[in-house]
């Protein structure tokens, strides 16, 4: 199983580096990788070679005689200790290589170069409001959410600890609601609804990427050898692993519904307050097979669904080219909608959409038969769709002066027909 193309690898090793470079990752890498191939290639080459020798002199060895019967034996031994050698050689180039594939995050295409702060903003889509200009100060989510009796941390955090809440009432109908319009929305556009299982093997975790430098964001059953997802993405690209998939149609698509869970090892005090950034949360996630050469184009009908869902919640946001360096190993390139938030005067991510290039297909051994009859590795993109982060924007961003909320006119089927969520007294 290879991680990256090898291939592309010996070919063309200018572009690896330079995608490590962007990702401000270690181009040395590339030189490592390519020194233990050489040194691989050529142990197995003089293997054979002499494998072929050892082969003749044992035929030379059945017919001679004498001093000469003995020369050969002396041969023999000194060229079955070279072959031994030489298998040992290889074998370590070989665990070599692959320990430092599984290293070499996924190529980058087009993302900008840079860390987290050096994204790049394509365009704005909506106008955030001027509340001064209404003649008040908006609140956060957190006391609008506790004022409808919608959103519980004090009881979340009594009962599991920090960064876990309750939703109740109207907040729970409302991550309801927008789940379900998702999901609705999926299947409009020939997506396959899938409820994934959220315990996977390590070997399915690894082979999307997520084991990588980031493995302290995962929870972890070591009794099981489990691991809890932070995404239905995973489930959904292990449900096909070790499979010839059949693309004829076109991109094999699922909307995988979840409960995600992440550690948040690295947050570091980040968003401690409401529900901004949280140990658990759901999400409706949407996950494409497609062929290489049309993920590109996949890609941007995944952003585009994605930015459907946010016209229909009604919420300004932006949408930003992912640096590099904060792509995550298995991305080539992603993009992010993040709406405005209000109260903090910054824009908050709601959506993310990877383009994972033959990536994880490739660890994950899935493949496509071409018309010629051989296999080739397919690409995997995903997007999100909903999730319970979204209450924060909606709330904050759709408040009335008493602490009501405004119901986008598109969620009201889905909250039988509300048009405003009041406080409860």
């Amino acid at each position: 199983m290879r991680v990256i193309d090898l291939k592309q690898l010996r070919e063309n090793p200018d572009v690896v580096r330079a995608s490590q470079t962007a990702r401000r990752d270690d181009p040395a890498l590339v030189d490592a990788a390519l020194e233990a191939d050489a040194t691989r290639r050529s142990s197995l080459a003089e293997f054979e070679s002499l494998r072929a020798e050892q082969k003749s002199l044992g035929k030379q060895v059945a017919q001679a005689s004498g001093d000469e019967k003995a020369q050969l034996l002396a041969r023999t031994k000194d060229l079955a200790q070279r072959v031994k050698d030489l298998q040992t050689t290889a074998n370590d180039a070989q665990a070599r290589l692959d320990e430092i594939l599984w290293t070499i995050p996924n190529v980058t295409q087009c993302a900008p170069e840079g860390l987290e702060e050096d994204f790049v903003v394509l365009r704005h889509e909506g106008t955030p409001r001027d509340f001064a200009a209404e003649g008040f100060t908006p609140r956060d989510h957190l006391d609008l959410g506790e004022g409808l009796a919608a959103i519980d941390t004090q009881r979340g955090a009594k009962v599991s600890g920090s960064r876990f809440y309750y939703l109740t009432g109207i907040g729970a109908r409302l991550e309801l609601a927008l789940l379900n319009m998702a999901m609705d929305q999926a299947v409009e556009h020939g997506f396959t609804p899938v409820i994934t299982p959220t315990l996977v093997k390590p070997e399915t975790m690894q082979g999307t990427g997520f084991l990588g430098k980031h493995a302290d964001e995962i929870y972890r059953l070591e009794k099981d050898d489990l691991y809890l997802v932070g995404t239905s993405e995973v489930a959904l690209a292990g449900y096909h692993s070790d499979e010839i998939l059949d693309l004829n149609d076109g991109p094999l698509r699922y909307a995988g519904w979840s409960a995600c869970y992440r550690r948040e090892a690295g947050s570091g005090g980040k968003d401690v307050r409401g529900i901004i950034r949280v140990h658990q949360f759901h999400k409706v996630e949407m996950f494409s097979w497609c062929r290489p050469e049309d993920a590109a184009a996949e890609h941007e009908r995944l952003l585009a669904w994605e930015e459907a869902m946010l016209a229909k919640v009604e919420l300004p946001y932006r949408v930003i080219d992912t640096a590099a360096g904060d792509l995550g190993s298995s991305a080539a390139r992603k993009f992010d909608c993040e709406a405005w938030l209000p109260t903090q005067e910054r824009y908050l991510e709601l959506t993310s959409t990877s383009n994972c290039t033959t990536f994880q297909a490739r660890r994950l051994n899935v493949r496509e038969r071409t018309e010629e009859g051989s296999t080739r590795t397919v690409a995997t993109l995903n997007g999100t769709l909903g999730t319970t982060r979204w209450i924060v924007a909606i709330l904050e961003n759709h408040q009335l002066p008493d602490g009501s909320i405004h119901v986008p006119e598109a969620l009201r089927p889905y909250l039988g027909g509300q048009e405003v969520l009041t406080p409860v007294k």
